[in-house]
């Protein structure tokens, strides 16, 4: 297997857990400073309000007693200038109610650009999109 297909998974493993488990502060460190979370037709720009986009996201839905699971699979890896990454996956996310059945609540597409920065893989800019919901 590839080293940088496997830092990939590595990363997106991490990522994810840390997002899941409501760490939003340590989930947004893993954007650039000037990163982009990009939804749709909107874009959360920089990594403090991503941080606080996540945490208001992570409050409500710990207040409505639900915890969310990010599903990442057939992960692509394409190697660009200047050592980024291009990282493409499908992702599920996943809403468990307390008490309550698993609902499979989005199926997306999710596009990065990785960048180095301090010898670790982060999100320069992330596009998702959500079948059913958004233009190809």
């Amino acid at each position: 297997m590839d080293a940088q297909y496997a830092q990939a998974q590595h990363f997106y493993a991490r990522q994810m857990q840390l997002l899941d488990a409501g760490s939003t502060d340590e989930w947004a460190a893993t954007f650039t400073e000037d990163g982009v979370f990009e939804v749709g037709d909107s874009a959360v720009h920089g990594s403090e309000d991503i941080a606080r986009a996540a945490r208001k996201v992570a409050d409500e839905f710990a207040a409505a007693g639900v915890q969310r699971r990010h599903w990442i699979g057939m992960l692509t890896v394409t190697p660009g200038g200047d050592g980024e990454l291009t990282a493409r996956s499908y992702a599920l996310v996943l809403e468990i109610p307390t008490g309550g059945e698993v609902v499979v609540r989005r199926s997306t597409v999710c596009t990065d650009r990785l960048v180095r920065s301090d010898g670790q893989w982060r999100v320069k800019h992330r596009r998702v999109t959500r079948d059913g919901l958004d233009p190809a």
